[in-house]
């Protein structure tokens, strides 16, 4: 895979920040649907999607440099800025998808659950963009593989097929983000607060906890742990999901 699409000078388009900022635009017409259904103002949407690019992105690189590499950049806090050279974490970037809304409907006064269910849709499908972001830059795959599918990332110096993760998670994704849309509009937007942010939690941190198993380690600290990092930041956000599931019973929220 060539991460590049075409290079003027020393400017290069990549597959993954198209296919990253893809999942922005494809999000915005999605939640245009649903602003336009539930009788919201876009300029609304236009404020919630400034607060969601920022929390993903920053989000994102915090959760790369502090869950995976902290000792180095905790002594080289400048490099945290160079984002440009890769290094964001999905974990990272939940949170930061969290901590987005809840300053946003902070602001704007919307109850918090109600935007959690319909963000996580249009997140599930920015989730699959992106890992094929990554399918492209051969980063974050698996371990070596005699099955049919398996890719030689050469870019990597690899000579021996490996599991492309980054397609499984990325059909998952795309998955979840067709059962979550399918919900919302069967049910005519008139679903269960929580509903559609407690299966989102569910099945993608599930299956990134499953997928887990046969991905190469990411850093050096890894080798050795029975569940990599990556597996113990998806357990809380999947027992959040079915705690909310089983527990959470709130009236239904008017909008």
């Amino acid at each position: 895979m060539n991460p590049e699409i075409f290079r003027i000078g020393n400017f290069a388009v990549r597959w993954y920040g198209l296919l990253f900022a893809s999942g922005f635009f494809f999000g915005y017409l999605i939640f245009l649907r649903f602003f336009k259904k539930e009788g919201l103002s876009v300029e609304l949407l236009d404020k919630l999607t400034i607060y969601m690019a920022i929390g993903t992105v920053i989000g994102a690189r915090l959760g790369h440099c502090l869950f995976y590499e902290p000792e180095y950049y905790l002594k080289n806090p400048v490099e945290i800025l160079k984002i440009w050279r890769g290094g964001l974490a999905s974990h990272g970037a939940a949170i930061g998808i969290l901590v987005a809304l809840w300053l946003f409907i902070r602001k704007y006064k919307k109850p918090f659950i109600w935007i959690l269910d319909r963000i996580v849709v249009v997140v599930a499908l920015a989730g699959a963009l992106i890992r094929l972001g990554n399918l492209m830059n051969s980063e974050i795959y698996g371990i070596e593989t005699s099955l049919p599918w398996g890719f030689v990332f050469i870019k990597n110096l690899e000579t021996v097929p490996k599991h492309p993760t980054q397609i499984y998670e990325a059909l998952t994704y795309f998955l979840v983000f067709g059962l979550l849309l399918t919900i919302y509009i069967r049910s005519d937007a008139k679903f269960r607060p929580g509903t559609l942010f407690s299966w989102f939690l569910i099945l993608v941190f599930g299956m990134r906890f499953l997928i887990e198993f046969i991905k190469e380690d990411q850093v050096d600290f890894e080798a050795g742990m029975t569940l990599n990092m990556g597996q113990w930041l998806s357990i809380p956000f999947v027992l959040l999901g079915i705690g909310l599931l089983v527990f959470y019973r709130p009236k239904r929220v008017k909008t």
